[in-house]
């Protein structure tokens, strides 16, 4: 089911790309260039210092050779696992940043997060907001009378403030070594009857707030959890396996820059044992703030000594019903998702409630006990 090199970008032999793996010993960052790998754990152990040092090409490493020979499978296999291609950095994400998502937020909301109400209020708020919110530009005057006259109209949501407003959205989606990788299972909540998949672009920014490349990400969304108060947000977004990025992270170089980024259009295809049950798609031409706001609100008045990964949002909300009518979608377990997108790959994981995927236990401690047993302390950590 899973096969790491129908999974890298059809060009992955002429770009270059950092990630991590378990060769048996632990985790250990390599890098990929002209489609050969090296283990560069010697010189830098972690991915956070290996881009804190500059370009990760230039660090040497040991050579492993040929990706596609290296016989990677999924973290739970035997043999070679290819893990989340972050460790120490923060993970962050950006919410409501296309005006559809700011949409069905306004629409949760409204519905108190019960997906039986959301269609009926889903056609009255597109017309009323819909327009407005896809064409203004947010934190502009334009917006300000926008909102003031939204909150006449009764239809002022909190949701809209960070749509249009002067901030955007940024929040903590999940804790660092916490993220799964390609081919591992994402986890939603038991309690949760209401969810989706969000396929998104993740920017890997170093603690001087420059993006140094990009991968894909799964924010797996509880949106009866979040509908019901925003102050859950917390409680519906980080919990165990509930944030997936990989299977790689092309480094920006001539081949491949923010530009690309800002062009990508971003496929989702959720399968279960009979087949294809929903196809989607988000297209980063329609985002409303570019990603070098978002990094530079992210960093705001903070500092990120080990850099951060930043989740820039997406226009998918599915709102077509799975089973009965007026439910919507919703995960089951056993749902295949495969986020993808030509440059970047294919993320492809297993849905699984939040209690019976592998619960993490590899933290922070655990990292620097295994790499002092490895004798790569003494490499600048």
């Amino acid at each position: 089911m899973f096969e790491l090199p129908s999974a890298l970008p059809a060009d992955w032999q002429d770009g270059t790309f950092i990630g991590r793996v378990d060769l048996g010993a632990g985790p250990s960052p390599i890098v990929i260039q002209n489609g050969r790998a090296r283990d560069i754990s010697r010189s830098a152990p972690t991915v956070s210092q290996a881009i804190e040092l500059g370009n990760p090409v230039l660090i040497n490493g040991e050579d492993l050779g040929p990706v596609n020979e290296l016989g990677l499978v999924p973290p739970c296999g035997q043999g070679a696992r290819i893990l989340s291609p972050i460790d120490l950095q923060a993970v962050k994400a950006s919410g409501v940043t296309f005006a559809v998502s700011a949409l069905e937020r306004v629409i949760e909301e409204s519905a108190r997060g019960d997906p039986a109400v959301a269609a009926s209020i889903r056609s009255r708020l597109e017309q009323r907001i819909g327009a407005g919110i896809k064409t203004v530009v947010p934190g502009s005057p334009e917006a300000e009378a926008l909102k003031a006259a939204f909150i006449e109209e009764g239809v002022w949501s909190q949701y809209l403030e960070v749509a249009i407003g002067p901030y955007a959205e940024i929040f903590t989606k999940s804790q660092p070594l916490s993220t799964v990788g390609w081919g591992a299972e994402v986890g939603v909540r038991p309690d949760s009857a209401w969810n989706n998949p969000e396929p998104e672009v993740v920017l890997i920014v170093n603690a001087s707030g420059g993006a140094v490349g990009a991968t894909l990400g799964n924010d797996v969304n509880l949106r009866d959890i979040e509908g019901r108060s925003a102050l859950l947000l917390g409680k519906a977004k980080d919990n165990n396996a509930s944030c997936s990025l990989g299977p790689l992270i092309r480094l920006f170089d001539e081949g491949f820059t923010m530009d690309d980024v800002r062009a990508m259009e971003i496929a989702l295809n959720i399968s279960d044992a009979t087949g294809s049950v929903l196809d989607g798609s988000s297209s980063m031409k329609q985002i409303s703030r570019d990603p070098d706001e978002l990094i530079a609100q992210t960093m705001s008045e903070h500092c990120y000594p080990d850099g951060f990964a930043l989740f820039l949002g997406t226009l998918f909300a599915p709102s077509q019903d799975r089973d009965e009518p007026g439910l919507g979608f919703t995960h089951k377990v056993g749902d295949i998702v495969r986020i993808s997108t030509p440059l970047l790959g294919t993320l492809e994981n297993r849905v699984a409630t939040t209690n019976t995927v592998a619960p993490w236990t590899f933290g922070i401690g655990k990292l620097m006990s295994n790499l002092a047993a490895r004798g790569l302390l003494g490499t600048g950590l």
